[in-house]
């Protein structure tokens, strides 16, 4: 089976494609550095040229309001179109926990807006939504570091391994179309200011984690279960502990 994996090449992607590639199947890591992009639409007819399925987990690299949406909006469009042309059978994409309930977020409006147009399009899909990466634990403290205190939102956070989300991914790929919707939760959640200072205390950091109501999270505020996935929820199996001592 030929699979396309859209943002090949990053966090979520280049271990998708090693997992995809050792069960077999032929794998395209598409990105703009291998001449495929889907914003502008150059490479993506050629790439997708007997493709089965279509994986996409490339983020913006901008979070500014207009920019994110223009990205996941012309992408969006133009998958949609090189896929029906090349009759993609199953297009996967990766989306956020908790994301149409944050409008406040230009990115999560973004994100919205790209799950919008795979449920109104013509190509099969499945959207797996996962929780936050434990590997962006470290922005989340830099984002709320105010001197030596790291003020932190009152509420849970349910982080998962990248490498979990990957494979996951992966089994999707492999897997019928839901055209629907899969929540993937970490193994467990946690205040913020407990997942923070697990961290900080792992790395010998000196900064003080303070929880805070008024905390924002990348610029927005998030209630008490915001970013937790729902009972039932798909799970990953690296927990904090063994995440934080693979990144000794």
């Amino acid at each position: 089976m030929k699979i396309v994996v859209i943002g090949g090449t990053g966090l979520i992607g280049k271990k998708a494609v090693e997992i995809l590639r050792a069960r077999g199947h032929e794998v395209l890591a598409a990105s703009p550095s291998s001449g495929v992009n889907a914003v502008t639409g150059e490479g993506l007819d050629t790439a997708l040229a007997g493709a089965d399925v279509v994986v996409d987990v490339a983020n913006s690299p901008t979070f500014a309001d207009d920019p994110v949406r223009e990205f996941f909006e012309r992408s969006g469009h133009n998958l949609q179109r090189a896929e029906l042309a090349a009759g993609v059978k199953h297009h996967v994409a990766l989306s956020i926990v908790g994301a149409d309930a944050l409008p406040d977020s230009g990115y999560m409006r973004a994100k919205t807006l790209q799950e919008r147009i795979l449920k109104e399009g013509k190509v099969p899909y499945t959207i797996v939504r996962a929780t936050q990466f434990f590997e962006f634990v470290e922005a989340i403290a830099g984002a709320a570091t105010e001197g030596d205190v790291v003020r932190l939102p009152a509420a849970q956070i349910q982080p998962i391994a990248a490498a979990d989300v990957s494979a996951f991914v992966a089994e999707t790929a492999l897997a019928a179309p839901r055209n629907g919707t899969v929540d993937l939760g970490g193994p467990a959640s946690f205040r913020f200011v407990d997942l923070v200072g697990r961290w900080l205390a792992a790395r010998s950091d000196a900064r003080r984690p303070v929880e805070d109501p008024a905390a924002l999270y990348f610029g927005m505020l998030v209630g008490e279960t915001s970013l937790v996935a729902g009972p039932g929820t798909q799970r990953g199996k690296i927990d904090l502990a063994a995440w934080l001592a693979s990144q000794r």
